[in-house]
C-alpha cells in the first residue's frame, strides 16, 4: 500500500496530476478543484493516496489532505459507490460542504451532484452520517475560508444547546447570510432569535 507520494507534479489533465518522485512518473487521479491547486502551486506536493487494486488495473488515486482520502475511503464503502463515483463527488463539492450536506442532512446539495440522485442521496446520508461526524473536525478549514468554520462552530454550540444538527446549522447558515462580517457571538444571537421564531 502507497500511503503517500512526495514530488514535482510533470503535468496535469481534467483530474489527474503526474507526479514526478525521483525520476518515476505517477499518474494519480486527483479531484478537480485539487489538480488546479496543485498546477498553481511551485515546487514538490505531497500526496495522500488511496490505492485501488482490480484484476486489470491497479490506480492511484490522492489527495492534498488526510482527510481528503479518509473522506474517499468512507465514500467507497458505500454500496454502488466505487472509487469513479467517489471522485466525481468530490470534484463538484469541497470536504467541508460535503461533510456539513451529510451531516445536515441536505438532500438539495447532494442532487445538485451530477450522477447523485435523490435516492443516492438519502443513501448516503443514511450510511455515512455517523462516519463524517468522526471526522469532521480533520477536514481543512483554511481552504474552506474563515465563514464556514465560523457557521460550524457556531452551529456546534447551538447543537451543545440542545438543538438538533439540521435546525442549528439552517439557523445559523439563515443568520450569516444576513449579517456583515459576524463575530461567533453576533452569529450564535442572531440564530438563536431565528430558532425561537419556529
Amino acid at each position: 500500500m502507497i500511503a503517500y507520494l512526495y514530488g514535482e507534479p510533470a503535468g496535469t489533465g481534467d483530474r489527474w496530476v503526474i507526479l514526478d518522485v525521483n525520476g518515476i512518473g505517477y499518474r494519480v487521479n486527483v479531484p478537480g478543484p485539487e489538480v488546479q491547486e496543485i498546477a498553481g502551486r511551485k515546487g514538490k506536493v505531497k500526496l495522500f493516496t488511496h490505492m485501488a487494486v482490480r484484476e486489470d488495473a491497479i490506480t492511484l488515486y490522492g489527495f492534498l489532505h488526510p482527510s481528503g482520502r479518509e473522506i474517499f475511503s468512507i465514500l467507497i464503502g458505500v454500496s454502488g459507490i466505487g472509487p469513479q463515483t467517489a471522485l466525481n463527488i468530490l470534484s463538484q463539492i469541497t470536504l467541508e460542504d460535503f461533510a456539513m450536506a451529510i451531516l445536515s442532512e441536505d438532500e438539495k446539495s447532494l442532487t445538485r451532484i451530477s450522477g447523485i440522485g435523490s435516492k443516492s442521496a438519502k443513501r448516503l446520508i443514511l450510511e455515512l452520517k455517523d462516519k463524517i461526524r468522526k471526522v469532521r473536525d480533520s477536514l481543512p478549514k483554511a481552504g474552506a475560508g474563515k465563514g464556514d468554520a465560523l457557521i460550524h462552530d457556531a452551529a456546534s454550540a447551538l447543537i451543545s444547546l440542545g438543538f438538533t444538527e439540521n435546525d442549528s446549522y439552517d439557523a445559523v447558515k439563515t443568520s450569516a447570510a444576513a449579517l456583515k462580517d459576524p463575530s461567533i457571538q453576533t452569529l450564535i444571537k442572531a440564530a438563536l432569535v431565528t430558532l425561537k421564531e419556529h
